[in-house]
């Protein structure tokens, strides 16, 4: 029970409740996507139950990794779901990341089955694995089986092992349990006022916990109903919301930015609710839907280690510049009182890294706090607003990324002596990453469009370096630490 007098884990784990649902109303719609169509709420359970049975006479059984990489599609849902349901724990990984990516977390995972619908990225998890990984397409065209009783996972049991960056740089692995997915979900449901009759425009993708653990999760419990869309894409959004009759979408800042610039922006003033997250939305944009689709987005704050903690109110002052109020079940405070580092406890936090647990130790105060590594001030009103990163992560497009992960891409470089990464501000993108590089001959630099597409070929598209400075020396202070704050200027 938490503090505000609700059971946020009454329904046991997200497969039991989808489960329930499917079974009071087994032809309610549940998702649609180009090409099936609409697939009903007992569809889905059966697909889901037939992908757990394959997995299961394949020889997969409750604990395994299975690592999932595919664009968003009907057959994805169905994986993901039977995978859950079979009570294994979904590794999601981005479709952008390269083979030096995959191989980090295929690595430290050690997965014992790979969806991907990429046949090179199965090579890549294959190849990381030592050869001894079952690669399927999100289809899982294997030879059925009868799946052994489903949907028996616990609230503490294993459901997803996402990868986040951390302070070292190298990826690690949070593990979230059923529970913290079903306190999450269940949290949103009630502050967003969700219900059967909302329909999500889902244009996120699902290896993103944006798209994955709150859109389509809050979807399923909420027994409401999606559209599926592959990519974002201004148009088909408009062109979804109106053909389906939307009354939802969920978004990061860059695709607000986007929507604001297109003629068709009013087209989102019949959607009841828009919602902002994985990154700061600029006032700017919020105001411009405001002033064109009389559209007052709200913004809320999550992460990869609680999915969701903090929300603007659906009833209520919607701030511009803050992330609004502690969400049901989410206990918050600040380290210095009025600003500091951002804490959280309750049933959605995570239980730690994957095999790091010095990692999780230093993820965690006393009393079961979590150091998000986040910066925030209190308004008058009580409103959270994220002023910054205690660490220096960079949050552009809503994906995370590692300066020192760049640093060390561009470092390899043999024309490269040193290289800082640092994150200036985009109103698309939130912020767009920058690289100042010593060159290591300074009569002679790399052109830059070489160490661009150096970089280009290595890292995910969002990873990349979208400003590249020559400088003659990296700023320091008399310990030799670079002095990024003064790169940003």
């Amino acid at each position: 029970m938490d503090p505000d007098g609700l059971d946020l884990l009454a329904a046991g784990s997200l497969p039991a409740a989808w489960r329930r649902l499917a079974e009071a109303d087994p032809d309610r719609p549940a998702l649609w996507a180009a090409g099936p169509g609409w697939r009903s709420r007992g569809e889905l359970a059966a697909a889901g139950a037939r992908v757990a049975g394959r997995l299961r006479r394949a020889g997969l059984a409750t604990g395994d990794r299975v690592l999932v990489s595919a664009a968003t599609s009907m057959e994805l849902v169905a994986a993901y779901l039977g995978a859950l349901r079979l009570g294994l724990v979904v590794v999601p990984v981005n479709t952008a990341y390269r083979e030096r990516e995959v191989a980090h977390i295929v690595g430290d995972a050690r997965p014992r089955a790979a969806v991907v619908d990429d046949p090179e990225r199965g090579r890549w998890a294959r190849a990381a694995a030592g050869g001894d990984l079952l690669v399927v397409t999100p289809e899982v065209d294997l030879p059925d089986g009868d799946p052994p009783p489903l949907d028996a996972a616990a609230p503490g049991d294993p459901a997803l092992l996402c990868y986040t960056s951390g302070t070292t740089g190298a990826p690690k692995g949070a593990v979230l349990a059923h529970g913290n997915l079903l306190a999450s979900a269940e949290a949103v449901r009630l502050a967003w006022r969700w219900s059967p009759e909302d329909r999500l425009v889902l244009a996120l993708p699902l290896f993103h916990v944006h798209g994955l653990g709150v859109g389509l999760h809050g979807t399923l419990l909420a027994g409401a109903s999606a559209v599926l869309l592959p990519r974002f894409e201004v148009g088909a959004v408009l062109d979804a919301a109106r053909d389906h009759r939307a009354t939802l979408f969920f978004g990061v800042p860059t695709m607000y930015a986007r929507l604001a610039a297109s003629p068709r922006a009013g087209e989102l003033g019949r959607l009841r609710l828009c919602v902002s997250g994985s990154a700061p939305l600029p006032p700017t944009v919020f105001r411009r839907l405001e002033e064109r689709a009389g559209q007052r987005v709200l913004e809320r704050y999550g992460m990869t280690e609680t999915v969701m903690n903090v929300s603007n109110p659906y009833v209520g002052e919607r701030r511009p510049g803050t992330v609004g109020l502690p969400l049901p079940g989410v206990e918050l405070r600040l380290a210095g009182g009025a600003e500091g580092e951002v804490l959280l406890r309750g049933p959605n936090v995570f239980s730690g890294y994957w095999g790091n647990q010095a990692a999780t130790a230093e993820a965690f105060e006393a009393g079961g706090w979590f150091r998000t590594g986040d910066l925030g001030s209190f308004d008058e009103r009580g409103y959270l607003r994220i002023e910054g990163r205690c660490k220096e992560l960079i949050i552009t497009g809503g994906f995370n990324v590692h300066p020192r992960e760049v640093e060390e891409l561009l470092l390899e470089h043999p024309g490269v002596a040193e290289a800082a990464v640092v994150g200036v501000p985009s109103e698309e993108w939130g912020e767009q990453v920058a690289a100042f590089v010593v060159p290591a001959d300074p009569a002679a630099p790399p052109a830059p469009e070489e160490l661009l597409a150096y970089a280009a070929e290595r890292l995910a598209g969002f990873k990349r370096p979208r400003v590249l400075r020559y400088v003659d020396a990296l700023p320091r202070n008399a310990l030799g630490k670079v002095l990024k704050q003064e790169l940003r200027a």
